[in-house]
């Protein structure tokens, strides 16, 4: 059975090989959906490896056409409006239509403790965090309206549910998305759309990786030290992996999920929030 069988999602910030976008595309053609994978155009550093995000993207599109699925790779940078409106417009040339949009794209602009923080990298975790699935959410919801249906999941943090220290400007910004979440819920339901939040904890992304090694070169510590650290919070003492966010978004959108609109669900392993 595939519960998402004709209907047209949009991933953003999906290029990343063990990245959170990437599984939840993979997972939403699983279930029948065709998919547009997007993420800004640039290098991407992997385990001290440059790698071209449009590759990655294109090789994500040709994985899942191999398969027998279907999807189209599009440089998008969620800060640009004029670049969000291209992607609509190109995948409604395409597909004709969108029923899922997945805000995953973020940054770690301004991820340190607060004192050290700049201005400009608040205003850059701002752009990623918030303004951008803002401007993509309102294009789509334009779309959606007209046809009475659609669903939008916001990729938040256990940091959209709490504050852990070094995390400044992240933090402050996943707690904004978690409001604009219920805001567009409590606004748009009378016309067939849902809008939730997944908020991920520890989980084995390259981004995930990329902030171990920040904190333990800034503690002078070990990787592996700083995640037995980490992890010692975790009520099930691991780490999960993208494909656990990908099956609660594929829950949230899916026909299971149909009266589910304005929650942050935590996919954790039962990870304190913090303050």
């Amino acid at each position: 059975m595939k519960p998402l069988k004709g209907q047209v999602a949009i991933v953003t910030g999906a290029s990343a090989p063990r990245g959170i976008g990437r599984a939840i595309a993979l997972r939403l053609v699983q279930d029948g959906a065709s998919v547009v994978v997007t993420d800004v155009k640039g290098n991407i550093r992997i385990d001290g490896v440059e790698y071209e995000k449009s590759s990655l993207l294109t090789e994500i599109a040709v994985e899942i056409e191999s398969g027998g699925g279907s999807a189209v790779a599009m440089d998008v940078d969620v800060t640009r409006q004029d670049q969000i409106v291209r992607c609509i417009n190109e995948t409604k040339e395409i597909f004709g239509q969108i029923d899922v949009l997945v805000n995953n794209a973020g940054s770690l602009s301004g991820s340190d403790f607060f004192l050290q923080t700049t201005p400009e990298e608040w205003e850059q975790s701002f752009r990623v965090n918030l303004l951008g699935p803002m401007m993509f959410s309102k294009a789509v919801i334009v779309e959606m309206k007209s046809k009475g249906s659609g669903s939008i999941v916001n990729i938040g943090s256990t940091g959209s549910l709490g504050a852990e220290a070094g995390f400044g400007a992240y933090t402050a910004m996943k707690h904004g998305l978690i409001g604009m979440t219920k805001t567009i819920a409590a606004e748009f339901g009378e016309f067939g759309i849902r809008c939730n939040a997944v908020c991920p904890g520890y989980i084995m992304t390259d981004m995930h990786a990329a902030a171990n090694q920040r904190l333990a070169d800034k503690n002078d510590m070990s990787v592996r030290d700083v995640m037995e650290l980490r992890y010692e919070n975790v009520a099930l003492r691991k780490a999960g992996e993208p494909q656990d966010v990908a099956d609660a978004v594929a829950y949230l959108v899916g026909p299971q999920g149909v009266y589910v609109t304005g929650i942050a669900l935590p996919v954790a392993g039962g990870v304190p929030f913090g303050i």
